[in-house]
């Protein structure tokens, strides 16, 4: 098995070679040769509220607004805004700005777009505060909200708008272009017009994606030298990083925990890390299981889980054990509420719960998706069953994980989560509020957790505007959810990154994890 899995590795680096080679044959100026460990599995940004899709929109598309390295609003399409009222804020957007079929902006994309993002299976949460948009000329449009809502800029970075006229009318099967298909064969999966930097020329799904530099590209200031963008996913840890080193390719993502030091010593190479806000949790499925409706059953697992363990062995250091969703920094976070382990209290929990002669459950995970996403699952696997917990795991790319996780398929599935507003009360929104379709609030609750009064506390968090007040009540929230184990946080990952020397990869990164390659400079 290990000489088969080298030779796979070597003839994947190979081709990639080959690959680069006959592309960037007769090209002009700059082009970026990257490796991810996964691809986008659609082209429409309102399919799957991922990293992976925001990720691609950054490059196909332009948002409102955008958050720069500091986690300050930037403007990009909308060049400033105000204050209208408190429940109104005016966007004023750019002249003269082009989609890629040849369009120019306007009002009425923003509009459309917003709209659309309300239809959203995924999104649709996001934008439950808001009441609409509304076109007040071409270049000006107001956002609307229920009620005052503090973190409606926070929201307009999520506004990547849409070329209206493109999406408008059917396909050459019938279907309205507009239409948002999880998981499914869409107009929108596979085209696109934005304003962003880049077009796409070539895509093979889960093999390789072409862009080239948008000629018409409205930001003129941009110091972005890269015309073209190859990029290969590839999933093996240790290929990713042979490719690297060999100059197969110019930058990669994540670098493995057991490689950093390779990628430091390395004089080819640089290497980014940062700490990052996103959550890597477990969800405990009580519809499925009737005994994660115990919360005994459910502070068991809590207590039988050693992150620390996990965030030293497993991440080589490159992460931060959690008792709770809001990470450092954010306005819900406690510094009272520590990751819990004790094997002994985890095992007299599950005897009183009246499962002390044990218990059999199925646990799904990706095995592309997050650092070492699979080894940990099969840690947690071993750690649980010191407990008499049995556990049935399989591992998946992340394509198939989606999949399964929106059908709740398992007992207990794994989701990390980055909040979409920089905001502790995103998480719970998406991740413990109940399970609502007409709101989309609960969307990512694969442990269908309810409790009425983190819905009510959630609900009142959006409309409270004094910051103090608002703060004690999101960690009120979090205390709830760390009292009643509603689901089971791991960590908080490290972010990594790794180039060669000639590309100023650095100023591009954020806590993000969205790299702003149309600012991308190559030596």
């Amino acid at each position: 098995m290990p000489r088969r899995s080298s030779l796979v590795a070597r003839l994947a680096i190979l081709l990639l070679a080959l690959f680069c080679i006959a592309s960037t044959a007769g090209a002009e100026g700059k082009t970026l040769r990257m490796a991810y460990d996964s691809d986008p599995t659609s082209l429409d940004p309102h399919e799957q509220l991922s990293s992976a899709t925001l990720q691609l929109s950054h490059l196909l598309f332009d948002p409102l607004v955008r958050f720069d390295k500091d986690l300050k609003l930037q403007p990009r399409l909308a060049k400033s805004w105000e204050q209208v009222d408190n429940r109104t804020t005016r966007f004023r957007l750019r002249e003269g700005v082009k989609f890629h079929s040849g369009r120019t902006l306007g009002a009425q994309d923003v509009v459309w777009t917003f709209n659309r993002l309300k239809q959203s299976p995924d999104f649709k949460a996001l934008f439950e505060p808001f009441e609409g948009a509304r076109a007040i000329d071409d270049l000006t449009v107001d956002l609307i909200t229920k009620a005052p809502y503090p973190l409606v800029l926070n929201l307009a970075s999520y506004i990547f708008p849409l070329d209206r006229q493109f999406y408008t009318d059917k396909d050459p099967r019938g279907r309205p272009k507009e239409e948002i298909v999880k998981h499914g064969a869409s107009f929108a999966s596979t085209h696109a017009s934005g304003t962003g930097p880049f077009v796409i020329t070539a895509r093979e799904q889960g093999v390789r994606t072409e862009f080239k530099r948008f000629a018409d590209y409205w930001n003129k200031k941009s110091p972005g030298n890269v015309d073209r963008i190859l990029f290969t996913p590839i999933k093996e840890p240790a290929t990713r990083m042979a490719a690297l080193l060999a100059g197969d390719v110019d930058f990669i993502s994540p670098v493995p925990p057991t490689d950093v030091a390779r990628v430091k010593a390395d004089p080819c190479c640089s290497l980014v890390t940062m700490p990052s806000t996103r959550i890597m949790t477990f969800e405990l499925n009580q519809q499925r299981l009737p005994a994660f409706k115990d919360p005994r059953v459910r502070l068991a697992i809590n207590y039988a889980i050693n992150r620390e363990g996990i965030a030293e062995k497993i991440l080589r250091g490159f992460a931060t054990p959690a008792g709770q969703l809001s990470p450092e920094g954010y306005a819900g976070f406690d510094p009272a509420l520590v990751p819990r382990f004790d094997v002994a209290k985890a095992k007299a929990l599950m005897e009183e719960a009246g499962y002390g002669g044990g218990l059999s459950v199925t646990m799904l995970a990706p095995n592309n998706r997050y650092i070492e996403d699979a080894r940990i699952a099969e840690a947690v696997a071993a750690m649980l069953a010191k407990i008499g917990i049995k556990v049935d795991l399989q591992t998946m790319p992340k394509a198939q994980y989606w999949q399964r996780f929106d059908e709740r398929a398992g007992d207990i599935m794994m989701i990390g989560w980055q909040s979409d507003t920089q905001d502790s009360a995103n998480f719970y929104e998406f991740l413990t509020m109940t399970p609502d379709p007409r709101t989309g609030y609960g969307q990512y609750n694969a442990g269908n957790y309810s409790n009425p009064e983190v819905d009510a506390l959630t609900v009142q968090t959006q409309t409270t505007t004094d910051a103090a007040a608002r703060a004690a009540v999101l960690k009120k929230i979090e205390r709830i959810l760390y009292d009643d184990a509603a689901l089971v946080p791991l960590h908080w990952p490290h972010l990594t990154w790794g180039a060669s020397r000639k590309v100023q990869i650095e100023p591009v990164l954020n806590v993000l994890d969205m790299p702003y390659l149309g600012d991308l400079v190559i030596d």
